[in-house]
């Protein structure tokens, strides 16, 4: 059964034929379609080779194909991992290795962070970070692509890595006339062809139809005489078979993989989140079932192969899944036949891609990233609470002005931050019984049944972010003179530790030296047995605690007969006239239903 569940494919081939063989077939051309056209963008975006980006779709895609439990998820070099490999290659320039030996590294690391992480069952991790965190961070990166190209599309050089500096780099360039007017009307005429292609038919591979024509075009318009840029001029590129590089590194080089590991995490963790979440939208549309630990295996599987082969590490890319999904699908073999698809094609398209004009290739991506700028998330994320919008904004500055792989963790950061500040706020309202032996909130100290007793009602967590916020309420409250006992009422508190534990013994103690008693009531047995883990249940004594029964109140109205013997131990007569009530069928029927045996109910009380 482990095996079956590591290699999902296995369960495909019993009940494959050749309608499902049509189905993927035709959906891996399609998105071979959409991988060539990327994966040269990826390259200049990166600045990396591109024989190392196509490897990366096409090594790295077959074999996290091999380990995928969805059928519509494709491996491959995306947009966020491009602009974090070149932030990460700019930043640590200086430490001895070139920026594809950088690259391959990093493949390595996530790719092991991920298979790790996926084995610990871990998958389900990524549920707790927020959402608009991963718009934030989805928004600067789209951001950030565009202005990482408006330099190659204006044919000038933009100095800085930051945001804000390329955009003021560019303004000045663009002000003093210091561009290349033919780069930016080759910019310009791309654009347009990908709209007039895009209005032809919805189905035609524009950005591939569009840089195959401009390729032409350059090739016998000789625009590289009007001092356009071609893809040549960045390296020519020569068509070879992937080849097996073996690790990336030996024992003696184990010390230089310190300092990428901060980028190496942000890296895998954001490829987690693009994994988990695109499998589960895609699998809610078409009704399979996917396991997240699964998808990150895989997803790590593929960062190794790419980095066994010398290539940059990858993500699961929305484009091409969406283009498979919408191509009909049927099984993980589609993934498998694009990268042959794309292995096949290699031989034809390096003529093509040596001659793609760098402002062409330039407007492709600046496209892109505006398309990676979502409106409808974004108004959501700014618009429902405080904390989102938050969250968001400080995400999105960070990516502006920090590092890429500082800029997730500092998102992660206060979303987290965000998140202890909302549950570390337990409610805290005083409580007392009514005539008819109901247990209601209380607005004024004199609709209190005994003056001499107080209950107050908690509900929420009690963690260590609560803890002292918890004291202190439960102190205001019990600030009053006239107060000798105080019940908590903790049937909806949750999640005690030590410092909860701790925040409560300095209560009673305090209620203690005071003269007065504190009295617990109510609570669950997760609660009871921290409380006796930790000794507090000796320390409060066992007589002062009551744990929940079936009857929701009758806990508290024990803890409230307690209170009163207190009372008259010193010599206080109280007055409280509570009767107690006990409803005989409901607590049959939940020990008929639980199976628990049924307390004998007690008498009715009079205080």
């Amino acid at each position: 059964m482990w095996l079956r569940a590591r290699f999902p494919l296995l369960s495909e081939l019993p009940g494959y034929n050749v309608g499902k063989f049509h189905a993927d077939f035709q959906a891996a051309c399609t998105v071979a379609l959409v991988s060539i056209p990327q994966a040269v963008g990826f390259a200049l975006m990166a600045g990396l080779p591109f024989m190392m980006v196509l490897v990366s779709v096409v090594v790295g895609g077959f074999a996290a194909a091999l380990f995928t439990s969805s059928r519509n998820l494709v491996f491959g070099p995306t947009n966020s991992v491009s602009i974090l490999i070149a932030s990460t290659i700019a930043a640590f320039a200086g430490y001895g290795l070139s920026g594809p030996s950088l690259a391959i590294l990093l493949a390595l690391l996530v790719g092991v962070i991920q298979i790790a992480a996926g084995l610990s069952q871990l998958g389900k991790i990524t549920q707790f970070i927020s959402r608009s965190v991963i718009v934030g961070y989805s928004t600067a990166i789209g951001l950030l692509l565009v202005a990482s190209q408006v330099g190659h599309l204006a044919g000038t050089k933009v100095a800085g890595q930051a945001f804000f500096d390329r955009l003021w780099s560019f303004g000045r360039q663009i002000i003093t006339l210091n561009f290349n007017p033919a780069s930016l009307l080759m910019g310009i005429l791309t654009l347009l062809l990908f709209y007039a292609i895009g209005r032809i038919s919805r189905r035609l591979p524009e950005e591939l139809i569009g840089l195959v024509l401009l390729s032409v075009f350059a090739r016998y318009a000789h625009v590289e005489q009007w001092g356009v840029r071609l893809m040549r001029d960045e390296g020519d590129l020569v068509a070879a078979l992937p080849g097996f590089t073996g690790l990336p590194l030996d024992l003696s080089h184990l010390s230089m993989i310190t300092p990428f590991l901060g980028a190496a995490m942000a890296m895998a963790i954001l490829g987690m989140l693009e994994a988990v979440s695109l499998g589960k939208t895609f699998a809610a549309k078409s009704g399979q079932r996917i396991d997240s630990n699964q998808e990150i295996i895989s997803l790590g599987m593929g960062n190794v192969a790419s980095s066994l082969f010398g290539a940059m590490p990858g993500s699961v890319s929305f484009a091409r899944t969406g283009a498979n999904a919408n191509a009909g699908a049927r099984t993980q073999f589609s993934a498998l036949m694009s990268s042959l698809v794309v292995l096949g094609s290699l031989f034809f398209i390096t003529p093509i891609i040596n001659f793609i004009p760098v402002p062409s290739l330039a407007a492709h991506l600046i496209r892109i990233g505006v398309r990676m700028v979502h409106r409808d998330p974004i108004r959501i994320a700014w618009k429902s609470t405080m904390s989102d919008r938050i969250a968001f904004a400080g995400t999105l500055l960070a990516a502006f002005l920090l590092r890429l792989d500082i800029a997730i963790y500092v998102g992660v950061g206060i979303s987290l931050v965000l998140f202890l500040r909302k549950a570390s706020a337990p409610s805290l309202v005083e409580y007392s019984f009514t005539e008819t032996g109901q247990l209601a909130q209380i607005d004024k100290p004199v609709q209190r049944c005994n003056p001499a007793i107080s209950i107050v009602h908690v509900e929420g967590e009690l963690f260590f972010g609560a803890a002292d916020i918890f004291q202190d309420q439960v102190r205001q409250l019990a600030g009053e003179e006239n107060i000798r006992v105080v019940i908590l009422r903790m049937k909806n508190a949750r999640h005690l530790d030590a410092t909860s534990v701790m925040s409560l013994m300095q209560l009673h103690d305090y209620l203690l030296q005071g003269g007065r008693h504190l009295i617990v009531s109510g609570i669950s047995a997760d609660v009871e047995r921290v409380l006796r883990a930790s000794g507090a249940y000796d320390k409060i004594g066992a007589e002062n605690i009551f744990p929940a029964e079936a009857n929701l109140t009758m806990a508290t109205k024990r803890a409230l007969l307690r209170g009163s013997e207190l009372l008259k131990q010193e010599g206080r007569e109280g007055k409280a006239e509570v009767r107690i009530f006990y409803n005989e069928n409901r607590h049959e029927s939940a020990a008929g239903n639980g199976g628990e045996k049924p307390i004998n109910p007690p008498p009715d009380y009079e205080i």
